[in-house]
């Protein structure tokens, strides 16, 4: 029995070839492309993260707690301040003192406090207080956002304290007034100012 010769087969896949991507150099370029990316995104993140973290440290923000420059006799109304590590408890982290007035520099609500005690002062001494005595606080600079914050009478005591919330702005610098002839003590217990930012 004679066998048959085998049909030659087609190989399969001969018809059309499709043409190959060049992988190799497409992956060398966007390799280092992606891992770039990824860097930047994770430093961004990190930075984020670490302003987070400050910003739960010190809630307060700005902050500062000045004492009564006594440096000098008083030759107007307008009480100045001085304040920094070197004086004890008195502290500065953002505000700055310009010509011992504070000034501000982060937009917010602040909360204010001031406590000035006269020297030399009795309850029963009337005459160690004019009539009409007062401490006054405001913005006095810029000119354009000039307005009072508080004022407060003496009245027949020996020392007033108060403390308020309010918007400032960066720039605003704020005086203090206690009026002529009264002597604020120069006791830092006794005589203090100072702010606190609390919200934006």
């Amino acid at each position: 029995m004679q066998r048959r010769p085998r049909a030659p087969m087609a190989e399969e896949g001969s018809g059309c070839q499709v043409p190959r991507l060049p992988w190799a150099p497409i992956l060398r370029v966007a390799l280092p492309l992606v891992l770039v990316a990824v860097l930047v995104y994770c430093f961004l993140c990190s930075q984020h993260l670490a302003q987070q973290r400050q910003q739960r440290e010190s809630p307060g923000g700005d902050i500062a707690e000045l004492q009564l420059n006594h440096t000098g006799r008083r030759q107007d109304s307008g009480l100045h301040w001085q304040g920094g590590p070197a004086l004890g408890r008195s502290f500065m982290h953002g505000p700055e003192l310009h010509q011992g007035q504070l000034r501000v520099q982060r937009n917010g609500i602040y909360r204010l406090h001031i406590q000035v005690t006269l020297t030399n002062c009795s309850s029963s001494a009337r005459t160690t207080r004019p009539r009409g005595a007062s401490l006054a606080v405001g913005i006095c600079s810029p000119a354009a956002r000039s307005v009072s914050l508080l004022r407060l009478g003496f009245q027949q005591r020996c020392a007033v304290a108060s403390q308020r919330l309010t918007p400032l702005l960066r720039g605003d610098t704020l005086c203090t007034n206690l009026s002529l002839p009264l002597l604020p003590s120069r006791n830092a217990d006794e005589t203090f100012f100072g702010v606190q930012w609390v919200h934006p």
